[in-house]
């Protein structure tokens, strides 16, 4: 009985904090001292969030001005170390999958024609089911989304929203937690009457929409932005604004926005990315002012292409209201390091099944084995994260 008039009481109360408004009472909403996490809401528990759990997190993130790490994952193995990496450093995180990712763990081989992108589909699928089936039993909280999707891989997107919509009818929530769509190269406004068009569709399963207005630079996973106009890697605060405007007329709508300021996809020597996360800055404070909200951070900002950026323009970042950030690149050469580094150590025995320094007749097998070298490639990514994520500010949240 006493559980259930608590269970009562905390529906009734959410109900009523959720039609006062997100940003009128965020205080009240989003203080700590939950029932899985001590800093954080009741709501955010482990396992993948969805729908008010995960508005939570990111009202929580921006409030305490840190980001969700958001890291692109390939295979079973690199969700596994990601899951690790959060369990250990007691971060939440977001696990992300591209349209190359996807067809990568689904298999080369597996068809993907351009009308249905059949075998990037199956894989983002098959690696969200596997996040979902661990996410939980790591302790941890997590964010299951896809990365870019440009106009040509609209058939990608549709086919894990229909996926979305499907599990939403049998299990009361999408697949995934929530799905970027990428039309920053197309006219502007396009652009948003695109993702307006979907967040529409998103919103009826509780699913949260990320775009992307401006240009990354850069290139990653097949989309060159390298000879972008130096204009096109700055959003200006109302181009921002149109984007709060359509968004806003979707009831119930949960998004996030990938503005541009400068930021650039790929590996470069600290400082050589010049970032003006002020631009963000100016953003919020001229759409608090035009919408009249509240509180001095409206808006929910997402920070691609961070490798080389300078630490301390990622810190003004997260204060002007990034609750996500991207890692990709970074990740990618530390788990190659991890398999260099052991090849380096035990290279000798690593050169035929029989015969190492110990003798001819020696077996190799323990060192050739890939659950010794793939290990080793998960290690050395889980300490690389827990850098990434003491970066963010998010080391310790789950404490």
């Amino acid at each position: 009985m006493a559980f259930s008039m608590r269970v009562l009481c905390a529906i009734a109360l959410a109900a009523a904090i959720e039609a006062a408004g997100l940003a009128s009472a965020p205080g009240l909403r989003l203080r700590g001292g939950g029932k899985h996490y001590p800093k954080l809401p009741d709501s955010v528990k482990p396992g993948v969030l969805y729908g008010d759990a995960l508005k939570d997190l990111l009202q929580h993130a921006k409030d305490n001005c840190y980001a969700i790490p958001a890291v692109n994952c390939v295979t079973s193995s690199s969700i596994n170390q990601v899951l690790e990496a959060a369990k250990k450093y007691n971060s939440p995180v977001m696990i992300q999958f591209s349209n190359g990712g996807s067809q990568f763990y689904a298999g080369k081989t597996v068809e993907s024609p351009k009308d249905t992108l059949k075998g990037c589909v199956l894989g983002a699928v098959s690696g969200a089911l596997h996040v979902k089936q661990m996410a939980e039993h790591y302790g941890v909280p997590v964010v299951l989304h896809s990365d870019h999707c440009a106009k040509k891989l609209l058939p990608w997107f549709d086919g894990m929203l229909e996926a979305d919509e499907k599990h939403f009818k049998e299990h009361g929530t999408p697949l995934f937690s929530s799905h970027m769509l990428d039309l920053s190269e197309e006219p502007h406004d396009e652009n948003i009457a695109t993702c307006t068009k979907y967040l529409e569709r998103m919103t009826k399963i509780n699913c949260m929409l990320e775009m992307e207005i401006g240009i990354t630079g850069g290139e990653e996973d097949g989309v060159n932005n390298e000879n972008a106009k130096p204009e096109d890697l700055y959003s200006k605060p109302e181009e921002v604004m149109q984007v709060v405007e359509s968004f806003s007329k979707v009831p119930k709508a949960m998004y996030s926005i990938a503005a541009a300021f400068g930021n650039v996809h790929g590996v470069y020597k600290a400082g050589n990315v010049k970032l003006s996360p002020e631009i963000l800055g100016a953003a919020q404070k001229y759409i608090k002012e035009k919408t009249k909200a509240t509180e001095d951070k409206p808006v929910f900002f997402v920070f691609h292409g961070g490798s080389g950026s300078e630490k301390d323009k990622i810190k003004e970042a997260l204060d002007y209201g990034v609750i996500k950030f991207n890692i990709d690149t970074d990740i990618q050469w530390a788990a190659w390091d991890g398999v260099r580094k052991f090849e380096a150590e035990k290279h000798d025995y690593l050169q035929g099944q029989i015969g190492n320094p110990e003798g001819a007749d020696k077996p190799n097998k323990k060192f050739y084995d890939p659950r010794v070298w793939i290990r080793k490639s998960e290690e050395a990514a889980v300490e690389r994260l827990g850098e990434a994520f003491a970066d963010l500010n998010s080391v310790g949240v789950l404490a």
